[in-house]
């Protein structure tokens, strides 16, 4: 069992960030394990992708390029991503928990009776010691997430099947380039033993891509609100401290849920995972399914009438009182004192 696969997702010759997130996080991992790191990318015109994985950590790049391979279609995909890790053995495989990482992990998983966790919020490794037994497992992938509707993290182990499989959200690991990249080694896929006739069953007819209107995820600010803005109405305060901030508006899911803004606002466990420079938390109580979209946040601001709301305990400013006579205090100082 050898080194760490990370899936790559490729769009138009552009690679997913959760892809580019991956390969961070597989470098701190293969650092600890003294192993190397590998990307497997699967679609047409790929020439020069392995300059932009290598940027981001990936030592050898395997790459399967065919006109038949894009647009992603599950089976094919699934189908030589089972091929390459029967053959290199990797110990971890990582896949971003999108649609497409979603769709093939746990196809790749059951097809080479693998472990798979899915949805991770970290990845590191540790020893283990089987309670029963005794016996003793080194450098194993400790797959942490959390469970029970994000009462609890969870740690998950695999220790007796390989490769260990995660996917992981989009945004909850840094993406941070290599200081001195290096040329990666690439390594041309031959597919086409891999695949069938039945692998192309499906036949894509036509595709329509629809833009993405909101993008919280890039946002550097973002103000976000929760149930304590109490209504949809209360939620066009966001909108104002919004638009002289040159922020984002998000929601927790209690807003979303009661209808104050929408499902593609909405940050935490079961919404989008975010990093803005500055966080403005607005009427959120900041419970765990809450922080742990956001707690990667360089500053964190709250404001609540509760001064015991957990969101206090992780905020570096916390303001005591009500949102609906703090915030237009904050527009109206901001134009004040803003040029």
């Amino acid at each position: 069992m050898n080194n760490i696969f990370v899936y790559c997702e490729i769009e138009e010759g552009k690679v997913a960030d959760v892809s580019l997130e991956l390969l961070t996080k597989a470098r701190a991992l293969a650092s600890t394990l003294g192993c190397r790191v590998e990307a497997l990318a699967i679609g047409h015109n790929l020439q020069g992708v392995e300059t932009q994985l290598a940027q981001y950590g990936a030592e050898i790049v395997h790459v399967a390029d065919g006109e038949e391979l894009a647009p992603f279609r599950t089976l094919p995909h699934a189908a030589i991503i089972c091929g390459v890790f029967k053959e290199e053995q990797p110990q971890i495989a990582l896949f971003g928990a999108t649609c497409t990482g979603r769709d093939l992990a746990p196809r790749v998983s059951s097809a080479l009776h693998s472990g798979l966790t899915a949805d991770c919020t970290s990845l590191e490794i540790g020893d283990h010691t089987e309670a029963k037994t005794g016996k003793e497992y080194k450098n194993l992938l400790y797959q942490i997430r959390p469970a029970f509707g994000g009462n609890i993290i969870a740690t998950i182990i695999n220790p007796d099947h390989r490769p260990q499989m995660a996917t992981v959200r989009e945004g909850v690991m840094k993406m941070e380039p290599v200081a001195n990249p290096k040329p990666a080694e690439v390594k041309h896929v031959d597919y086409k033993k891999y695949l069938s006739d039945t692998d192309f069953a499906v036949k894509i007819v036509a595709r329509e891509m629809e833009e993405r209107k909101i993008n919280i995820k890039g946002a550097p600010i973002i103000v976000a609100g929760g149930y304590g803005m109490g209504s949809k109405e209360g939620f066009g305060l966001l909108y104002q401290l919004a638009e002289v901030l040159g922020a984002e508006v998000g929601a927790s899911r209690a807003a979303v849920d009661a209808g104050f803004a929408e499902h593609e606002r909405q940050i935490g466990q079961t919404g989008v995972t975010v990093r803005p420079k500055l966080y403005i938390a607005c009427g959120i109580s900041g419970q765990i399914q809450h922080t742990a979209g956001m707690d990667g946040s360089s500053m964190v601001i709250s404001i609540n009438t509760d001064p015991d709301a957990p969101i206090n305990k992780i905020a570096d400013y916390a303001i005591v009182g009500d949102v609906n006579t703090v915030i237009p205090k904050l527009v109206k100082y901001y134009k004040q004192n803003t040029k």
